[in-house]
């Protein structure tokens, strides 16, 4: 099963269990990821839809924290409850000596000696941990080792 007809299967049973917020989020999901299939006119797959996901994610990350800042923590809690629906669809992240393992091996296949190669490793690395590492955190990882 497709990770969207997945999504699809779990709109449904949210709509039957009467759940109001999940069901809330699922459809933000589902009108994001059509949105992106009509604008591009295409049919999304899994990589990309799990793209469409880690975008919503980074929105709401910041909302929460621009809500904290606010003192607005009930609106923060909705956000924080939106996080934790999407990332159901995330798959499982990688640990950090993983993460850390795929950088030293991109470093090593590409000889990239200094900061200047950093566009060709983020080339290399974006597809490789898309949905399964912190993007931010490999970039740091990435100008560590670069650095270094």
């Amino acid at each position: 099963m497709s990770l969207k007809a997945r999504i699809t299967e779990d709109m449904k049973t949210a709509m039957k269990a009467k759940e109001s917020a999940k069901l809330s989020a699922i459809r933000l999901l589902l009108a994001a990821v059509k949105q992106k299939e009509v604008d591009e006119r295409i049919e999304l797959d899994d990589n990309a839809v799990v793209a469409v996901i880690e975008k919503l994610t980074k929105q709401r990350k910041d909302s929460v924290t621009q809500y904290e800042a606010a003192g607005r923590q009930e609106l923060a809690e909705a956000e924080k409850f939106e996080i934790s629906v999407l990332a159901a669809y995330l798959p499982e992240k990688m640990s950090a000596e993983d993460t850390a393992a795929a950088v030293a091996a991109a470093v090593s296949a590409t000889g990239a000696k200094g900061p200047a190669d950093m566009g060709k490793l983020m080339a290399i690395l974006k597809p490789q941990l898309a949905g399964k590492a912190d993007m931010a955190e490999v970039s740091k990882l990435v100008k560590a080792a670069l650095a270094g």
